[in-house]
């Protein structure tokens, strides 16, 4: 589960009870289901407050619980999504809490419910826009083409969608880069996700036999960083200068697949 995933249910237990539970809208049902639904984790819950919403909720209504849940995410999406704008246009530094919470037109109580601070807020739109990439790069690994085309897609797909990323966040491209540290952090699971992505595609490739691999881990890792180091020669245009993707794919996938174990033409 992702560390999204972890704050939306974190923000979830303290939503459903203050709100739905106090104002007896839900009756403490969702509340009680979300404690039920991820019983490993235990999500920030006491035993105590466990035992009080076993004792005093009736269970009755998995449609309440997903409604409730639903809402609480398209919340927190769009606190998300006002605050990456607000960041786009006046710049991280420039952009207070007060003018997340007006412009959301949530207020400051609700924000609060749900990121701690600035840099909470900035570390979950920094991780949407990791996800936005991660759903292109799945999208190309669901295609039916042939490993060595879709290698070359996953490449050029990574790279378009990250400097699309920057050059969209205006003012809020400066901190990519300034706060390199504080990305990399939240960038780990996509990170580790890329790579997976690339060790089941080498797989199929070595399986059908396209790549000569030996270890395709340690291919798809040296793939994945290759790629990462990349982006910021590709985002400031320092890399074909002037040339189209249609013009630069040949000889990239002619680099690509001599490092696979590939010739051209078969």
């Amino acid at each position: 589960m992702s560390l999204a995933s972890y704050q939306l249910l974190h923000s979830a237990m303290f939503y459903v009870f203050e709100v739905l539970f106090l104002e007896k809208r839900c009756k403490g049902t969702a509340f009680f289901a979300i404690v039920q639904t991820f019983p490993q984790k235990n999500l920030f819950i006491s035993n105590k407050s466990t035992n009080f919403a076993h004792d005093n909720c009736n269970v009755q209504s998995t449609k309440l619980v997903e409604d409730c849940i639903m809402s609480i995410s398209k919340t927190r999406q769009k606190l998300v999504d006002v605050a990456r704008q607000l960041f786009a246009k006046n710049g991280l530094e420039n952009t207070t809490m007060n003018d997340i919470a007006v412009a959301s037109g949530k207020g400051r109580r609700t924000l609060y419910t749900y990121f701690k601070s600035k840099e909470d807020i900035y570390y979950a739109v920094i991780e949407s826009e990791l996800e936005r990439l991660s759903d292109k790069l799945d999208e190309v690994a669901a295609k039916n083409i042939r490993p060595q085309d879709k290698v070359i897609e996953l490449i050029y797909t990574h790279l378009s969608q990250i400097r699309e990323t920057v050059v969209r966040n205006g003012n809020l491209r400066a901190e990519f880069f300034r706060n390199i540290w504080m990305v990399e952090k939240v960038r780990k699971n996509f990170d580790d996700a890329e790579v997976e992505l690339f060790t089941k595609v080498f797989t199929e490739g070595k399986e059908e036999g396209e790549f000569d691999i030996d270890n395709v881990e340690l291919v798809a890792n040296i793939t994945h960083y290759c790629i990462k180091g990349l982006e910021v020669p590709y985002i400031y245009g320092r890399i074909a200068h002037g040339m189209t993707p249609e013009a630069t794919k040949p000889q990239v996938a002619k680099f690509v697949y001599g490092a696979l174990g590939k010739r051209i033409g078969k």
